[in-house]
């Protein structure tokens, strides 16, 4: 098993949580976002995933893609931990948390919007800074009203356990104080990344622990 990986990636970091929940150690193959103009638009990188994204991973012969697919393929295939609930709501409800995350705001300030943002529109970074905190704190409010007010929140974003809406919160968060976004509105979003962050599957996933960090 291989992942392809970038330590600052937010959707790589999602994956490596989910790997370390599961007791699984792949081999780590560094993609460089920015060197070079970014080693994910390398012919041998787009032979790969023709998307120019990360992450990617190598298993039993498949290369598969999407950070979310791979944490399903993941839960899938390795069962124990499981990340989604057993029963159908509680696995919409996740989802949906996840989702809420992956599609409604992570796109946002991805690396390839930011760059289009300023290379191409011109905008300035502090123009750019502004767009980032307003999506995440558009996306933050609605996702702190859920969970603040759900029954089904628990320690974790779902029940007891983390779940795959943890192993996508966490990295959002980090993402966050990139942009120097005032979490203080978001008790319940803090909360659960506090009970995150004390299991080693999460501290040894965070991006400063990551040996391409350097």
């Amino acid at each position: 098993m291989k992942l392809y990986t970038y330590f600052r990636s937010s959707a790589a970091y999602r994956v490596r949580i989910a790997l370390n929940l599961k007791g699984l150690t792949p081999e780590m193959v560094p993609v460089h976002l920015v060197r070079g103009g970014g080693e994910q638009r390398q012919p041998a990188f787009l032979a790969l995933n023709p998307q120019g994204l990360v992450p990617a991973l190598e298993d039993e012969g498949h290369v598969l893609t999407q950070s979310l697919a791979i944490i399903e393929y993941l839960d899938e295939t390795h069962p124990v931990p499981p990340l989604l609930p057993g029963d159908p709501a509680g696995r919409a409800r996740v989802r949906a948390i996840a989702q809420s995350i992956a599609c409604e705001i992570h796109p946002l300030n991805n690396l390839r919007v930011l760059g289009y943002l300023t290379g191409t529109l011109g905008v300035t970074d502090a123009q750019k800074h502004a767009w980032c905190r307003h999506w995440v704190q558009t996306g933050f409010a609605a996702l702190e009203a859920r969970l603040a007010t759900d029954p089904a929140t628990g320690r974790y974003c779902h029940g007891e356990a983390p779940t795959l809406a943890d192993c996508l919160l966490v990295p959002q968060l980090f993402n966050a104080r990139r942009f120097e976004v005032d979490l203080a509105p978001y008790p319940t979003l803090c909360r659960i990344e506090a009970a995150c962050l004390a299991l080693d599957a999460f501290v040894a996933a965070a991006p400063e622990r990551q040996a391409d960090a350097a």
